[in-house]
């Protein structure tokens, strides 16, 4: 069975960046690099999608990074939560059970 190859970062920005200056056609650097059209189409569209978070200040990087970290804090509260109530679920069945 054939193991998948596993890209750097670097390499799939060199393979794009090559591919949107026009240097080589998209088929030709499929071959070069032996990718399917699709994988490079997926970088490509990858690669454009974030472009412009290039050029996000710093402070805009940092209250996305905020907000992501509340998000990530009120998900691990909420998950903390349904495990309690879980238990205290079956607890109750339990002693449901026992009378």
């Amino acid at each position: 069975m054939n193991e998948r190859r596993k890209f750097s970062p670097e390499f799939k920005a060199c393979v794009v960046l090559e591919a949107l200056s026009g240097a080589k056609s998209n088929a030709e650097l499929c071959r070069e690099h032996n990718l399917k059209p699709q994988l490079l189409a997926d970088w490509k569209a990858a690669f454009l999608e974030r472009a412009a978070s290039v050029f996000q200040s710093d402070e805009q990087r940092s209250e996305e990074a905020a907000r992501i970290a509340e998000l990530e804090r009120l998900a691990g509260k909420l998950a903390l939560e349904n495990e309690i109530l879980k238990k205290g679920s079956q607890l109750l069945a339990r002693r449901r059970g026992d009378k």
